[in-house]
């Protein structure tokens, strides 16, 4: 679940076919955001985006259907039935399916309203259960208290779609904090990726995973003004977060040595720039190949990296860990 900014949408154009074949991303279009046609077209082949445009007034230039672009239309629950309509008929020109996102906090309700809620998508949009994917979003998860209040939700949420023929199930959290420039600077900085916690104590429902990149799960928490040199680097069960503000003097060397120190650090693939598109993007500016590039770069790059890193968990073989 990424926002659909130029990081974002700039990493997922830089998948090799084995890795996008394995994705489905679901971009979240913010109210300011400009056209974002010409980078869906430029997706690789065979990758059909989800598309969540209720940010977005229900005007017609608005409609997904209007785009010419293939896409799989998102659903909310609460969605008027204009836009219900809207999306049935993005579904039914592209892709014959859509996904049907049910926000664990401002969505909650008891199963029997769930299921008219779900029942109404349903009529107005002409689809059948079977035709969509149930996205189980459980939104923030930031610390071990915010862990312990999503997974009854989420079990919950699961005990109810077992009620109904849904095409799949997918579980969704986001561990990123907003406001990293209050992180220290000149240091990596261990965070806890909660949401990766989070999905593996769900294991045993049998789900499929997703979360929300290297952003934050808050609409619009991330601070636009800020250009501080800042990489979100995935691990294992944390990010590790660079923000480089005054060693060196030029950007250019002041990047080349965040870069040098993430490339050397115990978290750094043992793959090196072979793991992903951005971890060859960093080692060319550890070894003063390019220049710092500006803050979407740094998105890219991390989103990069994180995607490789997590598809490479998910197919790793653990007895305690279940891909869905």
């Amino acid at each position: 679940m990424l926002a659909a900014r130029r990081g974002e949408l700039e990493a997922l154009t830089r998948l090799d076919d084995a890795s996008a074949a394995l994705l489905a991303p679901v971009l979240d279009v913010p109210a300011d955001a400009p056209s974002i046609v010409d980078s869906l077209a430029r997706l690789p082949a065979g990758m059909l985006p989800a598309v969540d445009v209720s940010a977005l007034p229900e005007a017609g230039e608005h409609d997904p259907v209007r785009w010419g672009v293939p896409l799989v239309p998102v659903i909310g629950l609460a969605d008027s039935d204009r836009r219900l309509a809207a999306h049935g008929a993005a579904a039914r020109a592209w892709a014959h399916h859509a996904v049907v996102r049910l926000r664990l906090g401002p969505d909650r309700a008891g199963p029997d309203a769930a299921t008219a809620a779900a029942e109404r998508v349903w009529r107005v949009t002409g689809l059948l259960p079977e035709q969509c994917d149930l996205l189980l979003d459980a939104g923030d998860v930031c610390c071990q208290a915010d862990v312990r209040l999503a997974e009854p939700r989420i079990r919950r949420a699961a005990q109810w779609a077992r009620r109904h023929a849904w095409r799949s199930v997918t579980t969704a959290a986001g561990g990123m904090p907003p406001a990293l420039s209050r992180l220290p600077a000149d240091e990596p900085v261990r965070v806890d990726r909660y949401d990766w916690s989070l999905w593996r104590r769900l294991a045993d429902l049998g789900v499929g995973y997703g979360d929300y990149g290297v952003g934050c799960a808050v609409r619009d928490a991330d601070e636009p003004g800020d250009r501080t040199p800042t990489l979100r680097w995935a691990a294992d069960d944390a990010w590790w977060v660079y923000r480089w503000s005054r060693r060196g003097g030029r950007g250019d060397e002041r990047f080349a040595d965040l870069c040098r120190t993430l490339t050397a650090a115990p978290h750094w693939s043992p793959a090196g720039a072979g793991f992903s598109w951005g971890d060859h993007e960093i080692v060319r500016r550890a070894r003063r190949g390019a220049g710092a590039g500006s803050p979407a770069n740094w998105i890219a790059w991390s989103t990069s990296h994180h995607l490789a890193h997590v598809l490479a968990a998910l197919i790793r073989p653990e007895p305690d860990q279940r891909a869905g």
